[in-house]
């Protein structure tokens, strides 16, 4: 009987498919992240390996797993893990793209209207001091209308991003590698230029781009001061795609009015400079912490593991 260690506790919805199709499931259920020993351990019999995007997976963890067929990542990241020397092994390697675009498109709308509205700096007034009632110019945001949004990745997530705030009646500017057919682009509302002409042309910049050596600060120092002073950033992709330490200082130094966080550079570390101001909101990277995205993970690492156990076709490998 083939065996699958589970790095960390996932939806029932893996084990459920994989205990239907005969295979054996060691999970690691305590809560909190898998240390390397343990993982050693646990990979050392398995011949597939289920591990959420948190656990480095290096090849020292591989070497230690000398039957493993399948490294199947609950997320669509991978970059915690040697995808180069899981390919020498002969180890294919997959993620769960596309199922979480709806959930993170969501929770970046959100972070927009919420940095936009100050509806974060409200709950946190109302639960300290409160106020005195209303007044014409208390505690004014922005109307999100006639607002440009620039979107930095056009994929799955950026173009759901792209739908729903065109429904705010926001003009879109988009930059990627490649321009999207025209028809898509008038279906959206978007328009393809330069990464120069989106920095200094919106006034909401969201990214949804991986994190790789291209990509890597990808907005620095030199991007946030050709920002509108008014401007605000959003950042539900991948913590290094932004120079933090760049960020804060334009913050700090009003170089931009805002911004919001789900992603962080050393997650989970948070740089405290953030914390102390009011301007940022922070959210524990739950871009698609929904039940129905992660049910939909779930699925599709177990999936691949039955799959690859009855010789059957593989989806989403990232290191052919």
């Amino acid at each position: 009987m083939s065996k699958v260690f589970i790095a960390g506790q996932i939806p029932d919805a893996a084990s459920e498919l994989l205990q239907k199709a005969g295979l054996e499931i060691d999970t690691f259920s305590v809560e909190g992240l898998i240390d390397q020993a343990t993982l050693k351990k646990g990979v050392a019999e398995a011949d597939f390996l289920i591990t959420p995007l948190s656990t480095k997976v290096d090849a020292e963890i591989i070497d230690a797993a000398p039957k493993l067929k399948l490294i199947a990542n609950f997320g669509a990241g991978f970059n915690n893990i040697d995808v180069e020397y899981a390919k020498k092994k002969g180890i294919p390697v997959t993620n769960t793209p596309f199922v979480s675009a709806t959930s993170t498109a969501e929770v970046t709308t959100g972070l927009i209207i919420s940095l936009s509205h100050l509806i974060v700096e409200g709950d946190q007034l109302m639960r300290g001091a409160g106020f005195n009632g209303w007044a014409p110019l208390f505690f004014l945001g922005h109307e999100l209308s006639g607002k440009t949004l620039g979107i930095i990745g056009m994929g799955q997530i950026g173009q759901q991003v792209a739908k729903r705030m065109h429904a705010f009646d926001m003009p879109i500017l988009y930059t990627q590698r490649h321009q999207l057919p025209k028809a898509r682009e008038v279906e959206l509302g978007a328009r393809f230029v330069t990464k120069d002409e989106l920095v200094k042309n919106s006034d909401i910049i969201t990214l949804h781009i991986p994190d790789t050596p291209s990509t890597h600060h990808y907005l620095g120092a030199a991007e946030f001061k050709a920002m509108k002073k008014s401007a605000l950033l959003i950042n539900a992709a991948r913590g290094a795609v932004i120079d933090e330490l760049g960020l804060l200082k334009a913050l700090q130094d009003k170089e931009l009015a805002g911004a919001a966080l789900d992603v962080y550079e050393k997650e989970p570390k948070v740089d405290d400079g953030f914390k102390q101001l009011k301007n940022v909101i922070l959210t524990p990277h739950i871009g698609n912490a929904t039940v129905e995205a992660r049910n939909a993970m779930a699925t599709i690492v177990a999936t691949n593991c039955i799959a690859a156990d009855q010789g059957e076709e593989i989806k989403y490998i990232v290191n052919k």
